[in-house]
């Protein structure tokens, strides 16, 4: 699994730079940009659930969603060989591209969990 810290279903990206010698990351998911940092693994993590807090604290006061909202389309970049692989596999199950990756998604999230 990738760096990330998770709390109260948010998830943070975590990175590290050299140069400043400290981690940061930002609250991923959101319609809003928020940033957190620290200099320890603990600091970081404490920041993190930290802006998270605040950010729900927010979006009650205004009376708005936590995170980001999804209207069930997205585009999807493959190389052309893969493209046409799938489509001609959907062809011959008798489906539709768009079904043959929605199938492909639910399956590999069924063992993502």
């Amino acid at each position: 699994m990738k760096d990330v810290l998770t709390y109260k279903g948010f998830i943070g990206s975590v990175h590290f730079s050299a140069d400043d010698n400290v981690f940061f990351g930002k609250v991923e998911g959101i319609n809003d940009l928020i940033t957190f940092e620290g200099e320890t693994v603990q600091e970081l993590r404490n920041a993190f659930q930290y802006m998270v807090d605040e950010h729900i604290k927010d979006c009650e006061t205004e009376n708005i969603c936590t995170g980001k909202s999804y209207n069930g389309s997205f585009n999807i970049r493959l190389t052309p060989d893969l493209h046409r692989r799938a489509a001609i596999s959907a062809k011959l199950r008798g489906n539709t591209l768009n079904s043959f990756v929605k199938e492909a998604i639910e399956r590999r999230l069924e063992y993502a969990d």
